[in-house]
């Protein structure tokens, strides 16, 4: 595009937007479709995994990660069934989405094949539109020899959650389920 004064015309409004680079665009559309994801083996069976997640006494017991407790405020363990959960920073955190330092997420259970599969649908109580949207979560359990390949997938991760904390509080989480099932 030339540097000349032209007055724009309707035709050419899309010529005068400017863009940082298609790539910036991109990386925009891509993180708001982001997929993490992480895996352990438990030396547990898959029924004993499944149980573990479907009771909330059980489930708010390991699934916060580290640095982090929790409480359950609903939970309707059935395709359609809702869920709310609130979990707490020991310390106040620039990661939190609640307030300065809790993250709150009202669930809704997909789909649940026992001792198989379990997929939610997460939203976080936030005003920032960054974590703004509908997360998927999906674990699944496949028997090993050793125990059970215990699979968590998170699809449109909102833009928000640093992908380095999200590692690092799946891992977490799945280390918790380890102790508590083995």
């Amino acid at each position: 595009m030339s540097n000349d004064k032209r007055a724009a015309s309707p035709d050419d409004e899309d010529e005068q937007r400017e863009y940082s680079s298609p790539a910036c665009y991109l990386h925009e559309f891509e993180s708001y479709n982001r997929v993490d994801s992480a895996s352990r083996v438990i030396h547990a069976s898959p029924e004993r995994i499944y149980r573990a997640h479907m009771d909330p006494r059980e489930l708010i017991s390991w699934l916060p990660p580290e640095g982090m407790s929790g409480r359950i405020d609903r939970f309707e363990p059935r395709v359609g069934g809702a869920y709310r959960m609130v979990l707490t920073y020991d310390q106040p955190s620039a990661a939190a989405k609640t307030t300065e330092s809790s993250d709150s997420v009202q669930g809704r259970f997909v789909e649940l094949v026992p001792d198989r599969l379990i997929a939610q649908g997460v939203t976080f109580d936030s005003d920032d539109p960054a974590y703004a949207g509908e997360m998927k979560i999906t674990w699944t359990f496949m028997p090993v020899p050793e125990g059970t390949r215990v699979d968590v997938r998170c699809e449109n991760v909102p833009r928000g959650i640093r992908p380095e904390d999200h590692a690092a509080g799946l891992a977490s989480s799945l280390a918790n389920l380890a102790k508590f099932c083995e």
